[in-house]
């Protein structure tokens, strides 16, 4: 493939905001994968459509989106129908996996456990660690490239997921460390993060995510950002 071919721009899109983001004991009565939006995270998906579109210039994007129920409502309230075609439901960018219907108390306990084990080796007793996360979107990187190399490969890509997933996606690109990884914080619902191809086709952030811890990223890791 030559290099030239690959896209101008791959932006990430975490989901507007949920009925967990507000209430986590919704997670006690519906499965993770089918909570909704509420009408905020709708109206937060349609204000960065309309940012989008112009920094699309109007020009197609291949999308991939979480399976989720969020994500999908997240892609179709982005409004960008017109750009993208058919969108390509892509598992290996869900949410962690943290339980099957979860016990509040229980998944508090462990997410305090969480931060003093790490954020990225910790398993959950039902679900995922980061790594296995890290794992997944490995291989989807696999896909992506291939399909750079489409004939109709266009200029823009567009992912719809999440938060720890997104960073998860960097973390891979970039060739961030482990104790990096764990100092970033989720951009906000319906936040973006858009990868810009470099005259010499590399790939730099247009910013970087905050952290919220005092780690100090190394030279390698800040020049991943414009």
């Amino acid at each position: 493939m030559g290099l030239s071919h690959r896209p101008l721009r791959i932006v990430l899109v975490r989901h507007g905001e949920s009925e967990a983001n507000l209430d986590k004991t919704v997670y006690e009565r519906t499965p993770d994968h089918a909570v909704p939006l509420t009408a905020v995270g709708h109206e937060q998906a349609a204000k960065t459509g309309r940012e989008l579109r112009e920094l699309f210039e109007n020009e197609p994007a291949r999308v991939y989106v979480s399976p989720y129920l969020r994500t999908r409502q997240t892609l179709e309230s982005l409004g960008l129908d017109d750009l993208i075609g058919v969108p390509r439901e892509e598992p290996r960018l869900r949410e962690q996996d943290w339980a099957n219907l979860q016990d509040t108390e229980d998944i508090e306990q462990q997410e305090q456990l969480r931060n003093s084990f790490g954020h990225f080796f910790y398993r959950f007793t039902h679900g995922e660690s980061g790594a296995d996360v890290y794992d997944r979107v490995s291989t989807f990187l696999e896909t992506m490239h291939r399909d750079f190399e489409s004939a109709d490969a266009p200029k823009n890509v567009l992912l719809v997921s999440h938060g720890l997933t997104m960073r998860l996606f960097c973390m891979r690109w970039f060739h961030w460390s482990v104790r990096f990884f764990e100092s970033l914080r989720n951009p906000a619902n319906a936040g973006t993060r858009v990868l810009l191809r470099q005259p010499d086709f590399r790939y730099k952030l247009d910013r970087p995510f905050e952290q919220w811890t005092t780690y100090e990223p190394t030279e390698q890791e800040r020049s991943a950002w414009l």
